[in-house]
């Protein structure tokens, strides 16, 4: 089933010109307004949060407002402006979260998410990524997911808060209590529907079509069908200039998954042959396959390094062919270098003089592409001292940060997400305990080794201004190992509980 994300960006115009403005910009408490002409009135087009928080809004005149808010900031309204940032943005999107991204002007963007949330962590994951790296950017942003194109701007717009998720096959449920104007109906139809007595989108499902059509034309029943799924609404994806694409039109439609196999190979030696004349590698692709239905399957790789290698990138394309649904057939198919980075010609290692370093960038691509990157990792050190910070994730294939990991004292090799309560006893304040019990399970200490004072980091929180933590290695009698910690230096209870804790496990 299809799944469509549309992005509602409410305060575009006045987001764009802080985002230019750059370190120039005024406070973001600052009312900021956008103003154009209206016929001969000059009016707010555009205002910001702070601005709208004053009783400032978009259609007042512009002389309202500077009496209502004196030494008002007041910007022009420059559309193309908006719209070519709307358009870079919808690129940026395309990059990093699916292959399928349109514009949906003049304050939206439209993503064809099907087959590529798994990427994601899942829907929730991707739109939670999405709005966290807009807020981040300085862009007020709402997002909603749902069957169809009409669907998801209307949740956006009237639902979302600052995301909403509609379950598959809940649209007209979902729908049903939205104002009309989330159907993208011009106001004179909206308004004509509330003088009949129709008061939200549920009151027109199921209604006959042939009374609607006489009295406002096709546009209402179009956008209602497009809304609940019954008619389509195919999703023209944005592509940059300079993009690097391989395309093949087909006279006859391809279904059967050794066709698509085959013209899968065709494309990526057409892209790697192009690739190779720019010096550039393939960091991510995208395969395009449009199905007569006017409906688009996508099939996304992300590779950790620039590559050209055709019998490589092949394998990985046809390794997804069979989460393409052909349908009743496939009339084009585009293969796309959705991003590209130099890669020059490396001679390879003799092993007369040097040994060849092992080449994991393979295994690390084909796991990624099956389970998602956030799932494969590596663990780069973090200058500190406590346990849960001295760690991170990085990409499996990231350069070397330069940060050693810490040898002067043993560390167990698996480390529990947060520390486990134990029971216990001990002699304060730095003898090791006697026994600890843990997940319901009585354990005898035979040796032990302590305390390792760890201090809290003063610098982030003041709650840590006196905080310590006492460490102990305990063995017990069937000669597992363990790593816990009292919080408290066992004499000041302003240090901490003095309550046990274990936090890891040795192998």
């Amino acid at each position: 089933m299809a799944r469509v994300i549309s992005v509602f960006l409410p305060d575009w115009p006045t987001d764009r010109l802080r985002r230019q403005a750059g370190d120039t910009a005024p406070p973001a408490e600052a009312p900021l307004i956008v103003a154009g002409r209206v016929g001969n009135r000059r009016v707010v087009t555009a205002a910001n949060a702070a601005a709208q928080t004053l009783g400032l809004r978009v259609g007042m005149a512009v002389t309202k407002a500077q009496a209502l808010v004196p030494r008002l900031d007041i910007e022009p309204t420059n559309l193309r402006a908006d719209e070519e940032s709307l358009e870079r943005l919808a690129l940026w999107i395309l990059q990093r979260f699916s292959p399928i991204v349109a514009v949906d002007p003049p304050d939206g963007i439209a993503i064809d998410s099907t087959g590529a949330d798994h990427l994601h962590g899942g829907e929730a994951a991707m739109l939670d990524a999405l709005i966290g790296r807009l807020t981040l950017s300085g862009v007020t942003a709402r997002a909603a997911v749902a069957d169809s194109w009409g669907a998801a701007h209307a949740l956006a717009r009237h639902a979302a808060d600052p995301v909403f998720i509609a379950a598959p096959g809940t649209t007209e449920a979902i729908l049903s209590p939205l104002p009309f104007e989330g159907l993208r109906l011009p106001s004179a139809i909206s308004s004509g529907l509330r003088d009949l007595g129709f008061t939200c989108i549920g009151d027109l499902i199921g209604q006959p079509r042939a009374p609607l059509t006489r009295r406002f034309g096709p546009e209402l029943c179009r956008r209602l069908d497009q809304a609940v799924g019954e008619a389509t609404e195919p999703i023209a994806p944005v592509r940059p200039e300079d993009m690097i694409e391989a395309r093949r039109v087909f006279a006859e439609p391809i279904a059967a998954a050794e066709t698509i196999a085959r013209y899968i190979g065709k494309l990526v030696d057409a892209l790697c042959e192009a690739l190779e004349k720019r010096g550039l590698g393939a960091r991510r692709l995208d395969l395009l396959c449009h199905r007569i239905d006017n409906r688009i399957e996508t099939v996304r790789i992300g590779l950790a390094r620039p590559v050209r290698d055709a019998k490589r990138l092949t394998r990985l394309l046809c390794d997804r062919i069979e989460t393409i649904d052909p349908g009743l057939g496939i009339e084009i198919m585009a293969l796309a270098a959705t991003i590209a980075e130099p890669l020059a010609a490396k001679q390879a290692a003799s092993g007369l003089i040097e040994t060849p370093e092992p080449n994991l960038s393979g295994l690390i691509d084909t796991l990624t592409n099956r389970v998602g990157a956030k799932a494969v990792y590596r663990f780069a050190p973090v200058a500190s001292d406590v346990p849960e910070r001295s760690a991170r994730r990085i990409p499996a294939l990231a350069e070397e940060t330069g940060a050693g990991w810490p040898d002067h004292w043993p560390r167990p090799s698996r480390l529990l997400p947060r520390p486990e309560p134990i029971e216990t006893m001990a002699l304060l304040p730095d003898h090791p305990p006697n026994w600890i019990r843990w997940r319901g399970v009585h354990r005898l200490v035979r040796r032990a080794d302590g305390p390792e004072r760890i201090f809290g980091e003063w610098w982030k929180r003041d709650a840590e201004l006196a905080a310590v933590r006492d460490y102990f290695r305990i063995e017990d009698e069937a000669g597992e190992r363990f790593w816990i910690f009292r919080a408290g230096d066992g004499e000041d209870a302003a240090t901490g509980s003095h309550r046990w804790f274990l936090h890891g496990v040795f192998g």
